[in-house]
């Protein structure tokens, strides 16, 4: 590869061969928004790291985080409606990096077969507010790897090897993890994935294969049920609560499955690694729909947005694995981990961030909506809390609404221009999750940008 430090202008690290995520956009982007220090760092970062669509090469090179905010090496400041969902309490939350520096001078480190206070005290609160028999848990380093204890779980409780999952999802990127995943980037041109993983269309009206409307009928939860009684043996339905605002489910959609999946004998995990803890306006998006799942997984935020950290939580009726290992880790029950997840949860139940998250979030939905009487392009605006999403479509020659995904790009780079950071899901819906310490005056900031790009984009 060459080295596009030896020019200043250079943009070689960007036009890779085989790199398929570099668009015009970005490429247009960079040439004006990055400076010959980023450049180098981004180059370097291109030689050594492999390159994988939606990660290498970066976008941009960071220097600082700290509440909502993201800053670059030269200084520019971005919102962060993206934030991989791991800053559900701010970046660099004092709370939370007290209690890391803290933990690191007392146990830095838990060989496995033994444990600590930390990872004991984390366990007795997450079972103190997961719901009903919610009350085992076992820790992993990533959302995958916990994901991936979950299936394990599923199939040692069932006697059954087949799992049913939802199209367009995402449970991570290891191999049975994009099994049940429902994403075609993360899926093509791997070769035989997990046997018995069953894929059926989301509750989601835009695109229903059953062509429900403008809301959905809740068909594709009958769908559900009838392939879990022609398949007769799966050992779990997992998916999403929500779908990261590609689509919200219907009240009773979850209701519906639960009990489908009571009456097949087949568990229920639900995958709430980018959406819990607070981010929909309650601690658990499931409780939104009044059931109870037989394992949730949280991930990413629960670490404070510094350490990894996943947890699977399950009923007691789940706890049957004692002869067997499986979720074997080194860091399972790493002390400094655990310090900040506790310093995270204490700050997620004291400042009230779940009721925080919801009255922003419906302030911000009745804000779009309003935007989208203004601006045709926006088919559909929706949120849960703070998460929030905007779809955008147009109007095509034959006179049917098509995605905007080349719109949906320039809009994304037009705010990162005006400094506003997030991620396009699906091609063409602007996904948005801030931290759920956002001040009303920053909500109102990003959704100004978001309005007159979207205006500006349209014309």
């Amino acid at each position: 590869m060459k080295n596009p430090a030896s020019s200043e202008n250079s943009l070689d690290y960007l036009r890779s061969e085989g790199d398929l995520n570099i668009s015009p956009q970005r490429q247009t982007w960079a040439a004006e928004h990055i400076g010959a220090e980023a450049r180098e760092l981004l180059a370097q970062d291109a030689k050594y790291f492999l390159h994988q669509s939606l990660s290498t090469p970066c976008l941009n090179v960071l220097s600082h985080v700290e509440g909502a905010w993201i800053e670059d090496i030269e200084g520019r400041r971005y919102l962060d409606f993206h934030g991989n969902c791991a800053h559900q309490v701010g970046f660099a939350n004092p709370k939370v990096i007290a209690a890391i520096k803290k933990q690191l001078d007392e146990l830095c480190f838990c060989p496995r077969r033994y444990t600590c206070e930390p990872a004991i005290k984390l366990a007795e609160k997450l079972t103190q507010l997961a719901p009903g028999d919610l009350n085992h848990v076992s820790f992993a380093p990533g959302g995958t790897s916990a994901v991936g204890m979950a299936l394990k779980y599923a199939r040692v409780a069932t006697g059954r090897f087949k799992f049913v999952s939802l199209w367009d999802s995402f449970h991570g990127a290891s191999l049975d993890a994009i099994s049940v995943g429902g994403e075609a980037a993360f899926r093509q041109g791997i070769g035989p994935l997990l046997p018995g993983c069953e894929h059926v269309p989301p509750p989601e009206p835009m695109r229903c294969p059953f062509r429900c409307g403008k809301t959905c009928n809740l068909t594709c939860a009958d769908y559900l049920e009838y392939v879990l009684e022609k398949e007769g043996d799966v050992a779990a339905v997992i998916a999403e609560t929500v779908r990261n605002t590609p689509f919200i489910p219907p009240p009773d959609y979850w209701k519906r499955i639960r009990a489908a999946c009571d009456r097949h004998g087949t568990l229920l995990i639900l995958d709430e690694i980018p959406i819990g803890l607070g981010r929909s306006g309650k601690f658990f998006a499931f409780e939104h729909y009044d059931v109870i799942p037989d394992m949730v997984v949280l991930g990413k935020g629960l670490g404070g947005g510094v350490l990894p950290l996943a947890a699977l939580i399950t009923r007691d009726s789940l706890n049957i694995a004692g002869h067997m290992a499986l979720g074997h880790y080194t860091h399972e029950k790493n002390p400094v981990a655990c310090a900040a997840a506790l310093a995270t949860l204490e700050i997620i139940t004291e400042e009230k961030l779940p009721e925080r998250a919801r009255e922003l979030g419906e302030y911000a939905l009745q804000r779009m909506r309003e935007m989208q009487e203004r601006h045709e392009i926006m088919a559909d605006v929706r949120g849960l809390g703070l998460l929030l999403g905007i779809e955008l479509a147009i109007t095509g020659a034959d006179g049917q609404r098509k995605p905007a995904i080349a719109e949906a790009e320039r809009v994304m780079y037009e705010s990162l221009k005006r400094g506003l950071n997030f991620k396009v899901t699906m091609g063409n819906v602007l996904t948005l999750t801030p931290a759920l310490t956002i001040t009303k005056e920053e909500l109102d900031q990003a959704l100004e940008i978001l309005d007159e790009v979207i205006g500006k984009v349209a014309s």
